[in-house]
């Protein structure tokens, strides 16, 4: 399996590998982007079913990552043929079409030409066409291809399709990892400020008009300027570990993330099992996902994420009734729910490689 460490793939990555140790599922995880940080190799070192490879190369969607790509590429041939892996699960979808000799899964979990047409409006420019070329290619070549909605799969077909096979495994969390605390008059957000796909910044600027404080799980500081933020009852919190955040998960009243592009969205689904009520952005994807479970804001319109806000605030029975609803509907996305299903999809591949489509 492949993942980077610069992301949410990471945390999915890890969640899978451990509910697929009862099927006695070995994984051999071969990791790129970025040196894995200390708070990494803690969460990995007690995962008994795996062993980990690392690497820095850089991943499909940064800059000018091509050489790297090919690199890596030649680095996990190296690697398939030394562990000899039944079959293959990449999280990057630029080596779907090496030369693997066992079945190959490749999951969409997000793509540059969606994420540009949700933030920007737009087509992605023809500076991503070599993106879109070799995306195509390793979507194209796999085996499977999977998706975290069906939202998801729809915009990968559209703009990288046909595929041989394909199916939607939603992802999951372990529940016993969040926990419901005493909630508290406060609303609550995880993210960089400057993500245009979050929309946390939307949240950041009603935050003066609201009667309870903001607390954001995230810098103050721009990453390229270093320019520092400050924005009336709005308190940035830095970076938290797993454990920070989920403190203030279990305390937090109300969740908001007024997401312009979301696949799936792992940390809403944190805020629910954590007895959150959910505020997101109107996306496919998240009312796929959420439907009467979250009250859901257009990403452009300040004013009804004020006002939405606001109502949960002052109506403590409409924001019981929507954690309550957010619970119930997080239990369908647990991380054992996510492994039966991936288990599924291997063993059907390595008992009929070449078997009919799955829908």
């Amino acid at each position: 399996m492949t993942a980077d460490t610069v992301g949410g793939v990471w945390t999915y990555a890890l969640e899978l590998i451990k509910s697929l140790e009862p099927f006695g599922t070995q994984v051999a995880l071969a990791t790129m982007g970025a040196p894995l940080s200390q708070d990494q190799r803690k969460e990995i070192k007690d995962i008994t079913n795996l062993t980990l490879y690392e690497s820095n190369y850089k991943l499909e969607w940064m800059d000018n990552p091509w050489e790297d790509v090919v690199d890596a590429g030649e680095w996990l041939l190296q690697l398939n043929e030394e562990i000899q892996p039944d079959l293959v699960h990449l999280n990057g979808m630029a080596h779907g079409n090496l030369d693997w000799g066992r079945p190959v899964v490749v999951v969409v979990h997000s793509c540059v030409l969606s994420w540009w047409k949700a933030v920007k409006d737009e087509e992605a420019p023809a500076a991503w066409n070599k993106y879109r070329e070799m995306v195509q290619e390793g979507l194209q070549a796999a085996d499977m291809v999977v998706a975290p909605t069906q939202a998801m799969m729809r915009q990968a077909e559209l703009y990288y399709g046909p595929f041989k096979r394909s199916t939607v495994i939603y992802n999951g969390r372990e529940q016993q990892q969040f926990q419901f605390g005493k909630k508290e008059p406060f609303v609550f957000s995880m993210g960089r400020v400057w993500d245009e796909a979050k929309n946390i910044s939307m949240l950041a600027h009603i935050a003066s008009d609201l009667q309870w404080p903001v607390y954001i799980a995230g810098d103050d500081k721009h990453p390229a300027t270093g320019e520092v933020i400050e924005l009336e009852n709005v308190h940035f919190l830095g970076k938290l570990t797993d454990k920070e955040a989920s403190d203030w998960l279990a305390r937090a009243s109300v969740y908001v993330l007024p997401a312009r592009y979301e696949p799936f969205g792992l940390s809403i689904l944190e805020a629910a099992m954590s007895g959150c009520a959910l505020v997101v952005g109107k996306t496919e994807s998240l009312a796929e996902v959420w439907g009467n479970a979250a009250k859901f804001v257009s990403p452009d319109d300040a004013d009804e994420l004020r006002d939405t806000v606001s109502t949960l605030i002052e109506d403590e029975f409409t924001r019981n009734i929507m954690a309550c609803r957010a619970v119930k509907r997080s239990h369908g996305y647990t991380s054992n729910h996510m492994a039966e299903d991936y288990n599924y999809v291997y063993r059907q591949l390595l008992r009929f490689p070449m078997a009919a489509v799955v829908s």
